[in-house]
């Protein structure tokens, strides 16, 4: 087992601000990137800033009952019981995806473990690892699907639960029997490992309550167990005792709209002024709050709209609502719950509950951050830091035994399996088949660049037509050099089939693999290696001390 590391800004559709904040330091070009972000996210200034612990005992009780619900272990019981004495946190968070969602939600989690251990030891203040759980989201669609792979394919399994008739937070809507059906799809493709039990237990019926699993339950639970030896707390703020304690933050939202969208305003036209992009779109009226109604039995969640008269609604068309600020607030005094953040706006309602240290985040958290800020300032009077979660790739050994067969590293996966199949037949093309090819190109190229020149030197005109001419010679050479390797392609039908095992493992469907292929794939195939999951989870919190810009390439 080993681990080598590849420059982030090597890999494919990573973006410019994501790029710029791995690289920000104390230079004069970095000025406004420390304006939005406060401490170096590779520095160590961020364990510096105090976190407040407001309300101590009321968090605690409500998270050591939330995570006994989950089946917490001993381990995140003592963290919790830190956090009563006053102990900090680091927090990180991700949606409620099914059976856990893809392998970032580990590489997130792995990340908070490591940095609340570092930070305890560098500062000596006790800090704890959080998991936010997105259950307020009301994107059925984005959770209720995982990925994981078949010998050919990657086999993306849905629930296929039925939709609520409003727009509804996705982590109270219950899985009904078909998640027996899907777990038993899953078990096939992870060859009945494990893991496979400990998913049935997370997602079966709680006998104690005779309710069926949500998509927060059963993802609460797995973390929770997968995490266990390492204390991590998973934490479900929808209900009424969190939201109390975030109230303060809720009302300054309603209070202060048209304050924050200004300011929102001249923040998205600051970023795009930098080069950079606004992450969410902020319009003009638009508040940073939804409203969660039950209407015909069911919970529906809209946004809050602003209206000029300083009015609120909330819904669409002849189904909107209106409300005046007092109602808002007379709402928020006597169901806080039904006041929801929105994306812009959870960081800083998550910090007024948390004692939060720092935040864990991948890119597009890491551009909320910018924007948010501007909240941050104004409502809590700093910035919580955000430090970049481990961002890696896995590899199995088969798969790097291939990938060493043909010296392949990451980067060159990451491309199209036609495109890796013809580069790996380009190599096992004989060594005078490439001889000769090198020479031919070469001394092709030599030739079309002296008489570009030499033309170019009699007339302007001419030595235009002579580069277009040799443009198109230049390209016939390449469509030889192709051809020759789609011929040794064809006589070799094991290089496609290895093309195919490492994009399709490395690069699936076209994107990182920590963001396709789900965390218990993995978990299936470290305990057949193995037998027990535990290690992997280890592994990655032990990888995810070395706080660095790099991508980890981690073969297990």
């Amino acid at each position: 087992m080993s681990t080598d590391c590849t420059p982030i800004a090597s890999l494919p559709n990573i973006t410019k601000l994501f790029r710029d904040f791995l690289d920000m330091d104390d230079s004069a070009a970095n000025s406004s990137l420390r304006g939005w972000y406060g401490a170096d996210p590779l520095g160590s200034a961020w364990m510096k800033t105090p976190a407040a612990n407001l309300h101590a005992a009321a968090l605690a009780d409500a998270l050591e009952k939330q995570s006994l619900s989950f089946g917490a272990g001993p381990a995140t019981l003592a963290n919790i019981a830190k956090l009563r004495a006053g102990a900090q946190a680091v927090v990180t968070g991700q949606q409620v995806v099914l059976l856990g969602g893809p392998l970032l939600t580990l590489l997130k989690a792995a990340t908070a473990v490591a940095r609340a251990e570092q930070t305890t030891t560098e500062t000596g203040v006790e800090h704890v690892p959080i998991f936010w759980l997105a259950t307020e989201d009301h994107d059925l669609e984005e959770v209720d699907q995982v990925s994981l792979l078949s010998k050919s394919a990657v086999e993306t399994l849905h629930l296929g639960a039925e939709p609520p008739p409003y727009p509804a937070p996705v982590g109270n809507i219950v899985i009904r029997e078909s998640i027996d059906a899907l777990l038993d799809q899953a078990s096939e493709l992870l060859h009945h490992s494990p893991i496979c039990d400990l998913m049935r237990e997370c997602y079966a019926t709680q006998p104690t309550i005779n309710s069926g699993p949500t998509f927060a339950s059963g993802f609460a639970r797995l973390l929770t167990r997968l995490f266990a030896e390492h204390g991590l707390i998973v934490m479900d703020a929808s209900g009424r005792e969190f939201h109390s304690l975030g109230a303060s933050t809720l009302r300054y939202a309603i209070e202060h709209a048209e304050e924050l969208e200004a300011a929102l305003l001249a923040r998205a036209a600051e970023l795009e002024a930098a080069g950079y992009h606004a992450q969410v779109l902020v319009k003009p009226g638009a508040s940073l709050l939804f409203l969660i109604s039950e209407v015909d039995g069911a919970q529906s969640r809209h946004a809050l709209h602003r209206l000029p008269d300083g009015s609120w609604t909330a819904g669409a068309g002849s189904s909107s609502t209106s409300y005046s600020t007092a109602d808002l607030l007379a709402i928020l005094d006597e169901a806080p719950e039904r006041l929801s953040p929105n994306a812009l706006l959870r960081a800083v309602f998550q910090d007024t509950i948390l004692p939060t240290t720092a935040y864990i985040g991948g890119p597009a958290e890491v551009a909320y951050f910018a924007q948010s800020a501007v909240i941050y300032q104004r409502i809590l009077g700093h910035i919580t830091p955000i430090l970049p979660r481990l961002s890696a790739t896995l590899i199995e050994p088969a798969i790097g035994a291939v990938m060493a067969q043909h010296e392949v590293s990451l980067t060159d996966a990451m491309c199209s399996t036609e495109e890796l199949a013809l580069r790996l037949a380009a190599r096992a093309l004989p060594i005078e088949a490439k001889r000769r090819l090198a020479d031919a190109g070469n001394a092709l190229d030599a030739a079309l660049t002296a008489a570009q020149e030499y033309l170019g030197g009699l007339d302007e005109s001419l030595g235009r037509s002579a580069e277009v001419s040799a443009s198109k010679m230049r390209y016939q050479m390449d469509r030889l050099r192709r051809l020759a390797a789609t011929t040794e392609m064809q006589r070799e039908a094991s290089l496609r089939k290895h093309a195919d095992a490492i994009t399709l493992h490395l690069y699936p469907n076209g994107q990182l693999q920590e963001r396709v292929l789900a965390g218990v794939w993995f978990l299936a195939a470290w305990e057949a290696a193995h037998g027990n999951s535990a290690g992997l989870i280890a592994r990655l919190v032990e990888e995810s001390a070395s706080q660095s810009a790099h991508h980890l390439v981690i073969r297990l």
